[in-house]
């Protein structure tokens, strides 16, 4: 959510700053401002809705300042409107600041400062940061930031510039990305690398507690007890063309469509040559580590809870460990029980997500090995684990996740079979067959893919659709939960995921003639339960859409319409059946006149809590 731009150098800053502010329109926001300095303060330009507002608001001025900063803001404390759009400034109109974060003690600090004489223009927590700084400048503004940063509680990433030192900035970064683009004589700030990506691909990523302190020319690192920090330089090695929409007319479905592509890079180096071992050289953990564990939790929030899901049942059923799976903004506070031979997955497609990075830390605290699966390398989660498994999905910029699911769900696939595996849980021929099966993944998801008008076609039966059910049992249940929020989360239609054996007890009230009803019967061993659940739906007058593997031809008798997946290992199933999901709930928000890449109210990276 929010996103964070800055820049100093030679270039016009405004022009890098709205351009940079494109580049991360994926993350969800209300509002987009910047702010240069001028020679009687800081100029702000500052306007609710989209960046095209902005845009237009500029539009025609020339501005020479070649230092400044911007953000696209997600309401959190205030309503969308001009006044909290940020950047916020102080009383004088010399220090102006963007922030990502929530400053918990704000009102404190607010009702301190309104003491002290300063006056609020807003009703955001982060206006209290420039009247700090205000508060606390005596000529030194670096010195100012860090006396503010002093007086907070919560998560922040910030930048500040001011017109007493007009070539500088000062960021500052406590439990939200910052990162910082190295180009030729000049520097960029960002919560996201796209934003940068067109100048340069050499960077470092702050860490929580750093200060940078950008000038011409010259950049210098420190914690806050100003010692120098050395940060090593981060390549980006994707293309920034990567991030772009390339032909398709949304970004969500050019990633439905990367899916193949992500699904071979995250199997890619991790299965032996003759398909008989999975390799996670990633993951340290000996031999007899693994054949130590008691227990597993795993904890993620959204789409990637709905991968911990899958992962619990394949990890129980091929590796006979018992797992546990918790929203993560409910793990650290009910207290979990993590004893030796606990193993924590964190799973986050951003690795900054501020409810798993806290549970996370939760579990570090509690002397439990931490593997994290992620899709960002540098990401805070990555550097907190003791190991990371990283998806190589590629950038992902719709909010609503599909490839960054399904390489989720291929890590916890790799991961089960390993623990599997060594814990002699497994033999060499079924590990191999599932290998065998999971390389084959690839080709039948293009198969998919390349017969996708049939989910089109259903789409416009659905978009008239005030609510819709989705049912499935065992794997299927998981997936249907996942299809179930894809649907609500871009077409806003109310959407429901229930296990099917539980329609007896409540469901089946809230089934009537005509309400949409998507099954899932991909499971072989749960298919015949799952035609009898079908039955139930349809006596009472469902219309069913049912999702089958190939050859299960038998459920044509009892769904209304059927479409088939490709036939593989049960298990691996998931990876498969939640593409039709995505391509329904995808033309689904088509039809209904959507904003599929920017849902109303989300945001792609949730960093707060």
């Amino acid at each position: 959510m929010c996103g964070i731009v800055g820049y100093i150098g030679s270039k016009e800053a405004v022009s890098v700053l709205v351009g940079g502010l494109e580049k991360l329109e994926y993350r969800g926001y209300d509002s987009a401002g910047v702010a240069i300095p001028g020679e009687d303060g800081i100029e702000v330009i500052k306007k609710e809705g989209r960046l095209t507002v902005l845009k237009d608001r500029l539009n025609g001025q020339s501005y020479s300042a070649n230092v400044g900063i911007g953000h696209t803001r997600w309401a959190t404390h205030g309503k969308p409107s001009d006044e909290n759009a940020h950047p916020h400034t102080d009383c004088t109109g010399k220090f102006a600041v963007v922030h990502n974060g929530i400053i918990e003690n704000y009102l404190n600090l607010k009702d301190w400062l309104q003491w002290q004489g300063h006056t609020f223009a807003s009703q955001t927590d982060t206006e209290v940061l420039p009247h700090l700084i205000e508060h606390f400048y005596d000529g030194d503004l670096v010195e100012a930031v860090l006396k503010a940063v002093s007086k907070l509680e919560g998560s922040y990433a910030m930048v500040v510039v001011s017109s007493h030192e007009p070539n500088k900035l000062v960021a500052v970064r406590q439990d939200s990305p910052l990162v910082i683009g190295l180009g030729d004589g000049e520097y960029f700030l960002a919560s996201d690398i796209p934003a940068f990506l067109n100048y340069t691909r050499h960077t470092y990523v702050l860490n929580d507690g750093e200060v940078a302190v950008l000038e011409t020319g010259q950049i210098n690192i420190m914690d806050k007890n100003c010692n120098p920090v050395n940060k090593d330089v981060f390549e980006v090695n994707w293309e920034a063309k990567q991030a772009e929409k390339s032909g398709y007319d949304h970004f969500m479905l050019k990633e439905i469509f990367e899916q193949p592509k992500a699904i071979r890079d995250t199997i890619r180096g991790r299965i032996t040559a003759d398909n008989s071992e999975v390799v996670l050289e990633e993951v340290k953990m000996t031999p007899e580590e693994i054949k130590g564990l008691k227990k597993i939790f795993i904890s993620a929030c959204g789409t990637a809870y709905h991968a911990g899901i899958v992962g619990k049942y394949v990890i129980e059923k091929l590796a006979r460990i018992p797992v546990e799976v918790d929203i993560a903004s409910e793990f650290r506070y009910r207290h979990p029980i993590i004893e030796p031979g606990t193993l924590v997955i964190i799973i986050s497609q951003s690795g900054e997500t501020a409810d798993t990075l806290a549970a996370l830390r939760e579990a570090r605290r509690q002397g439990a090995r931490v593997v994290a699966v992620t899709n960002v390398v540098g990401s805070s989660v990555s550097r907190e684990a003791d190991d990371v498994i990283y998806t190589w999905a590629g950038p992902e910029i719709a909010v609503a996740s599909t490839k960054a699911y399904t390489t989720q769900l291929l890590s916890m696939f790799l991961l089960a079979v390993r623990l599997a595996t060594v814990r002699g849980e497994m033999k060499p021929e079924e590990a191999k067959e599932i290998i065998n099966e999971m390389k084959m993944l690839d080709t039948k998801a293009q198969a998919i893919l390349d017969n996708s008008v049939e989910m089109r076609e259903y789409a416009r039966e659905l978009a008239r659709s005030k609510c819709v059910f989705f049912l499935g049992r065992g794997l299927d249940y998981a997936v249907a939960m996942e299809g179930s929020l894809k649907l609500k989360e871009i077409s806003y239609i109310h959407a429901e995921a229930y296990a099917a054996g539980e329609l007896k007890h409540g469901t089946l009230a809230l089934i009537e003639e005509d309400v949409p009803v998507v099954a899932l019967t991909t499971q072989d061993d749960l298919f015949d339960k799952m035609v009898s659940n079908i039955q139930e739906v349809n006596a009472r007058g469902a219309a069913v859409l049912a999702l089958a593997t190939d050859g299960r031809t038998e459920v044509e008798k009892v769904a209304g319409r059927t479409s088939y997946i490709p036939k593989t290992h049960p298990v691996l199933a998931p990876v498969l059946a939640v593409i039709p999901l995505q391509l329904l709930a995808y033309h689904t928000a088509v039809e209904r006149g959507c904003d599929v890449d920017k849902p109303r109210n989300l945001a792609k990276s949730v960093t707060v809590e």
